[in-house]
């Protein structure tokens, strides 16, 4: 995959509140849409045999459908 250089990202209350879980918690990777999308407004993600698509909208969210 080619390198893309993306503005830094603000603080999500996500992320600022990630820093109040206890350290036992398990945070799952975080993955910057950005990356996923790749200029794109929709892409297809393969998962087992079943194919989704994910599709970023013109009110800025993501929507993922089989």
């Amino acid at each position: 995959m080619p390198s893309v250089d993306l503005p830094p990202l603000p603080p999500s209350p996500a992320r600022l509140l990630s820093t109040a879980r206890p350290a036992s918690a398990v945070h799952a990777p975080a993955v910057d849409s950005r990356l996923l999308l790749n200029g794109a407004r929709e892409i297809e993600i393969v998962h087992g045999d079943k194919v989704y698509r994910l599709r970023h909208t013109r009110n800025d969210k993501l929507i993922l459908v089989k």
